[in-house]
């Protein structure tokens, strides 16, 4: 492995304390009453989504049922 023979300062690492910065950021802005609702009716959208997947692949995932009966195609019964 390649070694580095410089010494490396590490001056800069104890002198970042010094330089704090005394300028604030702006305030953040508001969300507006059409932001929120749209918001909040995303979010329902996707709840929604995901409630409704896993009620439709319930039946599909209960391995206890058994089908009544066979399936056959029409076309092999009159031959």
């Amino acid at each position: 492995m390649f070694r580095r023979r410089e010494p490396v300062p590490f001056a800069f690492i104890a002198e970042a304390d010094k330089f704090r910065s005394n300028v604030t950021p702006p305030p953040r802005e508001r969300a507006s009453a059409g932001q929120i609702v749209g918001r909040t009716l995303i979010g329902l959208t996707v709840v929604a989504g995901l409630v409704g997947s896993v009620l439709f692949g319930m039946p599909a995932m209960s391995a206890d049922q058994s089908p009544a009966k066979t399936q056959q195609s029409e076309a092999s019964d009159g031959r």
